[in-house]
């Protein structure tokens, strides 16, 4: 039987595997119709790396570590990819659009098989 916190945090992987799946296909399609270099790409960017680096310093429990390096390190990562998406040419944007959206399907695959693991 599940939890209320455990359905909850499979709920939020799965948020996270849809979102990643919408990436994917943003960046296979080409339909990109988002200004890049704009102020508001910069904050959300540095926002996810901040709260990706706060996942590793927030206090848990100790059989939870594995769950919060998982988020930590994908939100860091999508983080890095929107500043550098912000950089590189636009026929780059695509590809790390795509891998982006990869390294969130990822995260919630793996996030959903860590909290349905039994304790």
């Amino acid at each position: 039987m599940l939890t209320p916190d455990r359905l909850f945090r499979l709920i939020t992987e799965l948020i996270f595997l849809l979102l990643g799946g919408l990436l994917v296909w943003l960046g296979l399609s080409g339909r990109l119709f988002f200004d890049r270099r704009s102020l508001a790409w910069v904050i959300a960017s540095v926002a996810l790396i901040l709260w990706g680096l706060r996942a590793f310093y927030k206090p848990g429990e100790w059989r939870a570590r594995w769950q919060n390096w998982t988020r930590g390190l994908s939100l860091v990562l999508v983080g890095v990819m929107m500043v550098a998406i912000a950089r590189v040419p636009f026929a780059w944007v695509g590809p790390l659009l795509t891998f982006a959206g990869l390294l969130l399907v990822a995260r919630g695959v793996l996030g959903s098989l860590l909290s349905l693991r039994p304790r």
